[in-house]
């Protein structure tokens, strides 16, 4: 049964209740073994609740196909009536320039035999990439500010994105999801918060999704939507927005995207953002810290990582080959592309032509041990200085996926025969695009500002990678991956400058805190992100060397505008509360000294904690401080600062993070990091095999099925031929040269009914000297969705390639005409990773039954901070609010 809201409430429905009745009984047995302090988040039912109601319904999606799972959390969600929500399209113009930032990062060589060719992954479906501005009704004009185009009528939603202008600032959302699911529709409740806490608009992109669209198609498309907003195509009703007043944001994948962003833009000299936000970012797809074992029973995440249910698309392969899905490896350096420790082929066996074949008999593979000791004495020979002493440092041998590090030395490494996963292929893991915890230098990016949760599995990733910016030169980047490639040797060199970092670790918090909207925790962060993009957006540069950090809230708890959890009652339609409350921290800060001493405002004591890090390090910043300058105003001038480090307990009280030797993040080596180590790649080991031997039969009817589509292919092309498809590259005129087609041709058939667009420069056909990733639904031809793909492509919205379009087979007409995913008269639907689900009928779909169980959480938590607010409200001679007295959201 594939995932939809029946099954899910059907999966779901018994961990509720089987929670409710267990919380009690859990609750009781902490409370009793430990101290009051030793608290977690799951003493709080709620979060409880929906702690185990994510979890289980990811443990569904791992149960279902990945295109099941995609299509439900790509499924359309009419936005609320309080919400202005106005879509739009990338358009082709803007991903080719895009394409062209990414095809100069990159070069021919590393395009070549790194990326697979520079044409696979700029192949799509659609005619451009979904994305929505997003605002808060009441934060429009009343009327455009922008006169619209002459000769327009525009719709609400258009003259919507006119009456945006206003909001200066404008954060760019990327969604998280494994890089694989989840959309603009599971975000968009909290893409609107984020725009309503610091009044301002969101845009937001739905990029395509892995498997079919690996990287770095993901990647082209953050880039298409940064481009966008800064140099807007004629059509677009938005003005060009200045990259001062935009800032990224991201969870999880879409966090990592973020990042891998800037660090292109950087690379480039493009123009930056003001800066980003990173929640829960996803960094270092090979798994290679240690809380990725530790935290797995304190997180969301499934044990055994993201795997589905076989179809056509996924796994790769679907059976497991001879050996299974990991062996002992069977050559020794250098081994074979693609199928080994290397990206890049050597020379030699460039001229030997041996790529993808298996390697000729050689001398017997060697233990882990016998390669360090061999590599280490070649290094040493070649140094002659040193001593002649083996040297056994791991960095002297650094194996590369899908070569696996051992724990014991003396074993013969293992090596993975299968994509582990979804996001790129195994050898590519460790690209610094792929997991960019591996850049050369993280130095020379705008302000970060940093979430994990402690109790993540992602944590120890994410602190790595918060101290590799902030700290350049202590935190290097391994040898092997300089090695690799002279760009990031060469941002080693040159970017050094400190990134700014505000990194925040929420106590017992699992992955992307911000999901559970009605915590403290969650609360705290959302106004944490507001006051950080404000106050980024509203200094220059002088300004923020200073001040490099926003100033702290002291705002108590109670009095959060995140306990309303933008709860206006739909039925009431009146937001004035919100907006009462939304200027209350101001208020509060001029009685402040008139604060209460008590529980209530863990704020009051923020400022006063005085801990002094490592030089360019503080981990809160006190006026008291010898070691800050005070200006003429009486503000503390934090000039060199570049690191706040801290941690958030449950009730959003901030105290310094240990000190850097205390973590165990920070005790890797830079020669361990992005390393494919045993322990993980067994665990995943051991869930894959349970899903082979649980869908064995299901593999052999989805090889079956592959089979047929790919028969299918050829007819397809084969009768589009017959019907006058001609499609070539190159052209010859009238002198005998040749030249590429960049127009429209004139022989274009009449009697087709698609055209050839301008500006799509690829399809699936012109990708003969390519090599794209096994799983990339633009060089298949064995699924539904590349056959979709290729029939838009033919018939339809062909590129520029294609001189002509042909018109459909009467046969193919008959077929298409009983086939519900398909109509002869109009292009078949894309993949699910791309195109969104637009249902007939609105039904009650589970996103939207999502953003109910928050809000009715958010309302039973704002009900039990009422009375705590007006009680503060009243010490500092504030007046309190009848509905907020009633516990009304």
């Amino acid at each position: 049964m594939p995932v939809t809201t029946t099954s899910a409430a059907v999966h779901i429905a018994p961990v509720v209740i089987k929670t409710f009745f267990k919380h009690g009984e859990k609750k009781f047995k902490r409370l009793k073994a430990s101290r009051p302090e030793g608290e977690v988040p799951q003493d709080d039912i709620f979060f409880d609740e929906a702690f185990n109601i994510v979890k289980a319904f990811i443990a569904l999606g791992t149960k279902n196909t990945i295109e099941s799972l995609q299509a439900f959390t790509n499924t359309h969600i009419p936005a609320p009536p309080w919400a202005a929500v106005s879509p739009v399209t990338i358009p082709l113009r803007t991903c080719n320039d895009a394409a062209d930032s990414l095809i100069e990062w990159f070069g021919p060589e590393e395009l070549k035999h790194v990326v697979g060719g520079e044409r696979w992954w700029q192949v799509r479906g659609l005619d451009g990439i979904d994305a929505e501005w997003m605002a808060q009704q009441d934060d429009l004009e009343p009327q455009p500010g922008t006169k619209p185009p002459k000769d327009k009528k525009l719709s609400e939603e258009e003259a919507n994105i006119l009456r945006m202008e206003r909001l200066d600032k404008v954060l760019l959302y990327v969604h998280g999801g494994g890089y694989s699911w989840g959309s603009i529709n599971t975000h968009r409740y909290q893409i609107l918060h984020y725009a309503y806490k610091f009044k301002g608009r969101a845009f937001a992109v739905n990029y395509r999704k892995a498997p079919q669209y690996p990287w770095p198609c993901p990647l082209q498309d953050v880039i298409a939507a940064y481009l966008y907003l800064i140099r807007p195509p004629p059509e677009a009703l938005h003005q060009a927005v200045p990259p001062s007043s935009i800032v990224f944001a991201g969870d999880s994948a879409g966090g990592g995207l973020c990042l891998t962003t800037l660090t292109v833009l950087r690379d480039l000299g493009l123009p930056m953002p003001a800066g980003s936000v990173l929640i829960s970012p996803w960094v270092d797809l090979t798994h290679s810290f240690p809380s990725v074992m530790q935290n797995y029973g304190t997180d969301i995440l499934p044990k055994h990582g993201f795997l589905a249910k076989p179809s056509t698309l996924w796994p790769v392969p679907a059976r497991p080959g001879n050996g299974g899905r990991i062996v002992p490896t069977v050559t020794n350096p250098p081994p074979m592309p693609g199928e080994a420790d290397t990206l890049k082929p050597s020379p030699e066996r460039l001229e030997r032509g041996d790529e993808g074949e298996m390697p000729s008999p050689g001398p017997p593979v060697q233990s882990q041990q016998e390669k360090l000791d061999n590599s280490s004495s070649e290094k040493q020979d070649k140094r002659e200085t040193q001593s002649t002493s083996t040297i056994t440092h791991l960095d002297e041998w650094e194996p590369k996926p899908p070569k696996v590090l051992m724990e014991d030395p003396n074993a013969t490494p293992l090596e993975l025969r299968s994509q582990i996963q979804m996001y790129a292929a195994t050898e590519l893991l460790t690209h610094p695009l792929v997991s960019p915890v591996l850049q050369g230098s993280l130095g020379d990016l705008p302000p970060l500002y940093i979430l994990a949760g402690d109790g993540e599995v992602l944590r120890d990733e994410i602190i790595y990678l918060a101290h590799k910016a902030a700290h350049p030169a202590e935190y290097p980047t391994r040898e092997g991956v300089l090695r690799d490639s002279v760009r990031q040797k060469e941002n080693a060199e040159k970017f050094t400058r400190p990134t700014k970092v505000h990194l925040q670790v929420f106590d017992g918090m699992c992955h992307v805190l911000t999901v559970f909207m009605f915590t403290k925790s969650a609360r705290y962060a959302y106004r944490s992100i507001a006051d950080f993009i404000t106050h980024i957006t509203s200094h220059d540069d002088e300004h923020l060397e200073r001040h490099p950090f926003p100033k702290r809230r002291q705002v108590p708890q109670e009095t959060s505008a995140d306990d309303k959890d933008l709860e206006m009652n739909e039925k009431e339609g009146n937001p004035k509360l919100h907006v009462d409350i939304r200027n209350l921290s101001e208020k509060v800060d001029d009685k402040r000294e008139n604060l209460p001493p008590f529980k209530s405002w863990p704020y009051q004591q923020n400022e006063q904690i005085s801990t002094q890090g490592n030089e360019g390090e503080v981990d809160e910043i006190s006026a008291v401080s010898s070691e800050y300058r005070t200006t003429t105003k009486g503000e503390i001038d934090s000039r060199g600062m570049h690191m706040r480090r801290e941690r958030v307990d449950l009730c959003g009280k901030v105290r310094p993070l240990e000190p850097r030797e205390a973590l165990q993040a920070l005790k890797m080596k830079p020669s361990q990091v992005g390393l494919l180590t045993e322990a993980p790649a067994l665990r995943w080991l051991e869930g894959q095999t349970k899903w082979d031997k649980r869908f064995a039969q299901r593999t052999e009817k989805v090889l079956k099925k592959q089979a047929k589509y790919e028969t299918k292919a050829k007819r397809l092309i084969q009768h589009a031929l017959d019907q006058g498809l001609i499609h070539d590259t190159v052209r010859v005129d009238t002198k005998g040269d040749e030249q590429a087609i960049y127009g429209v041709s004139t022989r274009r058939r009449k009697i087709s009914l698609g055209k050839i667009q301008p500006e799509r420069r690829w399809g699936p056909l012109d990708l003969a000297d390519e090599r794209p990733p096994p799983t990339a639904i633009a060089g298949r031809r064995n699924t539904p969705e590349s056959l979709a793909l290729l029939k838009k492509s033919i018939y339809h919205t062909a590129p520029v390639t294609h001189r002509t379009v042909p018109k459909l087979k009467v046969m193919d007409a008959v077929q298409a005409a009983f086939n519900p995913h398909d109509d002869p008269s109009k292009p078949p639907r894309q993949s699910v990773s791309e195109e969104q689900v637009r249902a007939q009928i609105i039904p009650v779909h589970g996103l939207k039954m999502w953003d109910g169980i928050l809000r009715y959480f958010g309302r039973k938590s704002t009900a039990k901070a009422a009375k705590g607010f007006n009680a503060a409200a009243k010490k500092v001679g504030l007046k309190s609010n009848d509905k907020t007295e009633k516990g009304k959201a």
